[in-house]
């Protein structure tokens, strides 16, 4: 097939696209949805192709080319696919999904192409994958199929029907990391090999011929949610904006072999040569860690091969990461997608899934052909977060945490919160109440906190848990991290007014804490043996145990007595109890905390040890931990006083169980609960070991630890602005505000968080024993300043404040 020099010029704009055009198309409101959409049967089917397997791997390509009179003003389009797709119209990307749920609630994008649409032929281009039974652990499917719905009459000539076409892309297949390489193995999805000699160049656009395509197999009209009797995917529209994608370009080449490479090639402004029948290598440097599609331009080259292998950190020859900055002495094991060129002048090499780096190795070897590569960069990906809220100290370190704390929560953010991006990008209830709270606090945006409240209450099984981790192709279930729902409902609750959603939460809350309440042992007034998964923490005490397929369990966990779990049923209650009763169902409430208090007073007549004054994490009293007296305070199981000792205690006392990075979030709220917030900022020495050590964001655990970057480290950016500046709600729907700052050492502290009503900002000097600066807050927003035990009130609008 001959190449021609229109196609080559496509293809610049195609990479173009991506790299200038795509922030704006994924940053625009979406248009307004017919309301027939939700409420009557498409006229669109679902398509596919006609004899390849709907469940296996398989990567294809659907078309439609048709004719308009005039470049229409708007032309608004639904769209889907299973398991993902990317859409193209006259060769721009517009579109990437479907935003992830499950089965009987998937979604469809709403967008208006109107701005890419021309008078006479256009094309609708659209490239579906589905994994199979590599796809990643997040993905929930049914079978490969695409659908694309006019929003009226006016845009129905594109409905999918038998009109489309469609052709499967057998030069795409899935490239597979080598196991033995990984302690754990990445469920992400698999890279991608592909073979351009035999890709169908240029399929995004109008000159290209698709005559040997075929008609689609059709199957069921698309059906909205409560349509019908039922559907194979119950549609609902995204309720997220669109992920962000723009250009970055990497920051350095750290070892090169076999060819050289400057400034100038990292910065797209000099191509790079590699001659016949030459083995060349470079290791490139982001600087720090990304989530990003890497993006390929090269000519020539026939009969060669380049890899691109990606990884966090680079390892020595014992496996260890060390020093994140080191290269020395290190290599890069990782995932890898490998593309092989066809000779054509400026093809585009993309990846289907983003990739999570910090360190790229490109291997090239060529044949008898010279390969040019024109460009190498990535397009940064992840949900469109704004960096709203800011935190500045004397100290340059803090400032430091909260960079590589927002980027840690940004590359943990996609269409749901992530635990990690490198090893499962799935949404834990754990890490997302954490990660939530950091959105309000820095981005002030909450659509994907709604969205993750509500898919974890759409988990449910039927036992009344939510399951742990949601979506997720295999259910999981960690019974406490159906507790952390609930306070992640009541985080919500007292963030931002909106009764209607919490109100729907109460019936998944009372199935939740029925489960607990039936599992209470009546001979210790302690939660009994608990089915599932009692995850905690992650400390070396209590490791993985490959018998029972768990870990972080601490004793009691399971087989009963635990002081941990049966406080952390009591925290929730006392959450359930303020819910319950705002929502008028009083008799509840009171139920909820008359439990509460039952439950703390059996687990400290029962695990309180009067010779190390310290809960036991069970009766036994042989084990200790942070974990068991961090839950006592934060239970209210103790009096201020006493829970101020206790607390103060522990968190110097190395000779029990430790909370790793994760638990320490709920060490520090309980010190701040029992009066001990001006200890925060002496207590981020594991935080300021990870930048030490070269992190570019917070890892899940101390090292050794299988994952660089884990949102729920990122807490010191909620933190710093909740209880160093001390910024908190102080009624529900944030209608009121407290503010009492904890600046411990530091002597200046300015912060700025998102209110729904505006910006609060506090700029505050501590001098010894007082406090001064100017605090601005909405107009419509009123509260209390706080300082050493004495109140001043606030009101909206700028106003100094001096105690």
């Amino acid at each position: 097939m001959n190449h021609t020099h229109p196609l080559t010029q496509i293809l610049r704009v195609i990479t173009l696209a991506f790299a200038c055009l795509i922030s704006f198309l994924h940053t625009q409101a979406q248009p307004a949805i017919n309301p027939e959409i939700m409420a009557k049967f498409w006229k669109a089917s679902w398509i596919s192709h006609p004899s390849a397997s709907l469940t296996e791997y398989g990567v294809f390509h659907f078309r439609k080319s048709f004719s308009l009179d005039a470049k229409p003003v708007s032309f608004v389009i639904h769209v889907s696919a299973d398991n993902r797709y990317r859409l193209f119209v006259n060769g721009t990307s517009v579109s990437v999904g479907p935003a992830r749920g499950d089965i009987n609630h998937w979604r469809y994008e709403t967008v208006d192409i109107a701005p890419h649409l021309k008078s006479g032929t256009n094309v609708l281009a659209a490239v579906v994958w589905n994994f199979g039974n590599l796809r990643p652990g997040a993905q929930m499917s049914l079978k490969t199929a695409f659908i694309l719905q006019g929003n009226a009459e006016t845009e129905a000539v594109v409905n999918t029907n038998a009109s489309w076409k469609v052709t499967k892309n057998d030069s795409i297949t899935a490239m597979l990391a080598d196991r033995k390489n990984f302690d754990y193995y990445p469920d992400v999805g698999p890279c991608d090999l592909v073979d351009g000699k035999t890709y169908p160049w240029g399929w995004q656009t109008s000159p290209f011929d698709d005559s040997a395509w075929l008609q689609p197999l059709l199957f069921e009209k698309g059906t909205p949610y409560g349509v019908g009797q039922g559907a194979a995917q119950s549609l609902v529209p995204r309720n997220i904006p669109a992920v962000e994608e723009s250009l970055q370009r990497f920051v350095a080449v750290r070892r090169s072999q076999g060819v050289e490479a400057g400034r100038e090639f990292l910065a797209g402004n000099s191509p790079l040569v590699i001659p016949p029948r030459t083995k060349a290598r470079l290791l490139l440097d982001q600087s720090f860690e990304t989530t990003a599609y890497p993006q390929l331009l090269v000519s020539g080259g026939r009969g060669g091969t380049v890899t691109l292998s990606y990884a966090e950190a680079l390892v020595d020859k014992a496996g260890m990461k060390g020093n994140r900055n080191e290269v020395e002495g290190r290599e890069l094991i990782g995932t890898s997608d490998c593309f092989l060129p066809d000779g054509g002048e400026r093809r585009l090499f993309s990846t289907l899934w983003y990739r999570t780096y910090r360190y790229v190795d490109m291997t090239v070897e060529t044949a008898d052909q010279a390969l040019t590569i024109h460009d190498l960069h990535g397009i940064f990906t992840a949900y469109p977060f704004k960096e709203i809220g800011s935190f500045a100290s004397d100290d340059p370190v803090l400032s430091e945490i909260w960079n590589a704390g927002w980027r840690t929560a940004r590359l943990c953010a996609f269409e749901t919160y992530t635990d990690c991006p490198y090893c499962e990008q799935l949404q834990y209830v754990g890490d997302t109440r954490i990660q939530a709270l950091i959105s309000l606090a820095v981005s002030g945006d909450d659509r994907l906190m709604r969205n993750a409240i509500d898919l974890f209450d759409k988990s449910r099984i039927a036992e009344g848990l939510t399951q742990s981790r949601y979506p997720s192709a295999c259910p999981q279930i960690i019974n406490t991290f159906s507790l952390f729902w609930i306070d992640m409902v009541h985080d919500y609750w007292m963030h931002r007014d909106d009764p209607a959603f919490v109100g729907e939460r109460l019936m998944g809350i009372r199935a939740v804490l029925d489960w607990f309440e039936k599992r209470i042992d009546p001979g210790t007034g302690m939660l009994g043996g608990l089915p599932h998964w009692t995850f905690v923490d992650w400390p070396d005490e209590w490791p993985w145990s490959a018998s029972l397929h768990v870990g972080g369990q601490p004793k009691g966990a399971q087989e009963g007595g635990s002081s941990i779990v049966t406080l952390q049923l009591a925290c929730s209650l006392n959450h359930a109890a303020e819910l319950f009763k705002a929502f008028g169902k009083t008799d509840e409430s009171e139920h909820y905390r008359n439990l509460a208090k039952s439950l703390c007073e059996a687990t400290l007549k029962q695990c309180w040890d009067d010779k190390r004054r310290l809960v036991a994490d069970t009766p036994s009293k042989t084990d200790f931990s942070q974990h068991a007296n961090v839950m006592a305070v934060l239970s209210g199981a103790l009096e201020k006083g006493k829970a101020r000792d206790l607390i103060e205690r522990v968190a110097q006392d190395a000779s029990i169980t430790q909370c790793t990075q994760y638990f320490r979030f709920y060490l520090l709220r309980s010190m701040k609960l029992a009066g001990l917030g001006d200890q925060y900022v002496s207590l981020l020495q594991p935080w300021r070991a990870m930048l030490a050590r070269g992190l570019s964001t917070f890892a899940e655990r101390p090292d050794p630890t299988r994952s660089d970057c884990h949102a729920w480290s990122a807490s010191p950016n909620y933190e710093f602005l909740a209880t160093v500046c001390g910024i908190e709600p102080s009624s529900p729907g944030f209608k009121t505000v407290r503010i009492e700052p904890h600046p411990g050492y530091l002597t200046r502290i300015e912060g700025t968080l998102p209110h729904p009503a505006g910006l609060i900002s506090v700029r505050l000097q501590r001098e010894g024993e007082r406090i001064r600066g100017t605090i601005t807050l909405p107009a419509a927003l009123g509260g209390e300043f706080a300082w050493k035990g004495r109140t001043i009130p606030l009101h909206g609008g700028e106003q100094n404040v001096e105690l």
